[in-house]
């Protein structure tokens, strides 16, 4: 055999391992990567459903709002914990209602065209905590603020 191909396959001998382990590393940096925008696409999606259970918890705090006033014709600032049992168990409501002033009428007149702007907040905080301003202190924290005026 000749001495010159001899030489050059002792020279080559091993690069098959370091291509093979430059491959191992470049897979494994692709599964990581794989696992973590997964993982982010995953959180993102809870969160988003999240938002949409807050609005409707929001939304739900308007109603009872709007009902104790049409009804009742009194409408008490409160907070109430979403029933347990419901998709929306995990959500506290704060509702706030306060008399506004309405448009004077043809006389210029105010006294009866008293309004009332009720303030619905929903957020996934503790049961018994309220939904001020706060920004919560969970990574996962949802908050709602649906207002209206009657």
């Amino acid at each position: 055999m000749n001495t010159s191909i001899v030489r050059r396959r002792r020279r080559s001998a091993g690069i098959g391992i370091v291509t093979a382990i430059f491959l191992l590393v470049v897979l494994a940096g692709l599964g990581v990567a794989a696992v973590r925008i997964f993982n982010a696409q995953q959180a993102s999606s809870s969160l988003d459903l999240d938002g949409a259970r807050a609005y409707q918890a929001a939304r739900a705090g308007i109603e009872w709002g709007l009902y104790q006033q049409l009804r009742n014709n009194s409408c008490a600032s409160t907070s109430f914990a979403m029933p347990l049992d419901s998709n929306l168990g995990n959500f506290t409501v704060t509702v706030t209602c306060s008399a506004i002033a309405g448009p004077a009428d043809a006389t210029g007149s105010t006294a009866n065209t008293t309004r009332w702007r009720i303030v619905s907040v929903a957020c996934n905080q503790p049961v018994g905590g309220s939904c001020g301003d706060d920004t919560g202190s969970s990574p996962d924290f949802v908050r709602r603020r649906l207002e209206v005026q009657v």
